[in-house]
């Protein structure tokens, strides 16, 4: 069965052109099942694939150096497995009409299929990292790492720059869209129709949902967190998007060669069935207000892009499954590729 035949394919081209659309089933390896389901119905699992791919291709455009390695990948046709990608949020109540915390990005998971599989403390970042894997195909498609940062464990003035920045978020949810995730949620899938109408929607709440912060804000957020001076400019955007490969280390090693800005160093998990490294954040032009009333541009970093390795569980019962668990350590090592030191 030929790709553009299934559902998958026929969701994903009015949103990106069939040439966008084919580039990316190309370059990305795509469980069988998935890329070839049929239809008529749009099973939980396909529009969780469909929202990675969508996701993934907008991290492209936004750093130039994923750009450049996927380039890289098909010119050699390599594939790449879309491991995990990052959201950063904050745990707040009273963020405009956004929920807070990860509910503003859980919520609309639970119905594509997501379950926690993991909670991370991330004491010196002074956030809480958890992720959630696809029950019906946990290592085929992507994960997603949520973070929340704690404002209350920073100081008052923090805090207030953080409510200032925050309120006024609004929710990119419609009413119509949560009436379709109910319905996905209950019965498991859409028809096609109703996938394509919710699809964007689903895809909005990846993105930054308050106005432009103020620069005096940023610089207070800035001084006690960089991670949160990124979500005032990037919301709830994939901080990056991950390819899992057999060899993070080598695959440093040969990126580094080609002069590519990746990490210098590989972080490895307490367990050592987990590697990691990445390349460095974008740097990209946001807006900020000033105290006059004028709108000012700063570079500050965007996104990212990260590698990782996954080894296999010790056998068990015959089943030996991928590690699909994260490290605390490598997490908070991963996060500083977005501290701001140019502002």
């Amino acid at each position: 069965m030929r790709p553009e035949t299934g559902v998958l394919y026929q969701l994903l081209a009015p949103v990106l052109s069939t040439s966008r659309t084919d580039r990316l089933f190309q370059v990305l390896l795509i469980h069988h099942d998935l890329a070839s389901d049929p239809g008529p119905r749009v099973s939980r699992a396909v529009l969780a694939q469909a929202l990675n791919m969508l996701l993934f291709e907008d991290l492209l455009k936004r750093v130039p150096s994923a750009a450049k390695y996927v380039q890289l990948c098909l010119d050699q046709k390599r594939t790449i497995i879309h491991d995990h990608g990052a959201v950063r949020t904050v745990a707040l109540e009273g963020m405009g009409a956004l929920p807070s915390g990860q509910e503003a990005i859980t919520r609309v998971l639970r119905p594509l299929g997501y379950r926690l599989n993991g909670v991370y403390p991330l004491e010196r970042l002074r956030m809480t990292g958890r992720s959630h894997a696809q029950a019906d195909y946990p290592e085929d498609i992507a994960q997603f790492f949520i973070s929340e940062l704690h404002p209350e464990r920073f100081s008052h003035t923090f805090q207030q720059a953080v409510r200032r920045v925050t309120a006024s978020s609004v929710d990119p949810i419609t009413p119509e869209a949560a009436a379709l995730l109910e319905t996905l949620e209950k019965t498991g899938s859409l028809s096609l129709e109703e996938a394509q109408s919710l699809l964007p929607v689903l895809v909005s709440v990846f993105d930054r949902h308050h106005a432009e912060p103020a620069l005096a804000d940023y610089q207070t957020l800035l001084a006690e967190s960089p991670e949160m001076a990124w979500i005032s400019t990037e919301g709830n955007a994939f901080n990056h998007a991950t390819d899992r490969v057999p060899d993070v280390d080598a695959l440093s090693a040969e990126l580094k060669a080609l002069h590519m800005p990746i990490k210098e160093k590989v972080e490895t998990s307490q367990s050592g069935r987990v590697r990691q490294t990445a390349l460095n954040a974008a740097r990209v032009q946001r807006n900020f207000r000033t105290t006059d009333g004028t709108s000012i541009s700063r570079e500050v970093p965007g996104s990212f892009y990260e590698f990782i390795t996954r080894l296999r569980m010790p056998t068990k019962n015959g089943k030996s499954p991928l590690d699909l668990s994260f490290d605390s350590g490598n997490a908070q090592a991963i996060f500083k590729m977005t501290a701001n030191t140019k502002s």
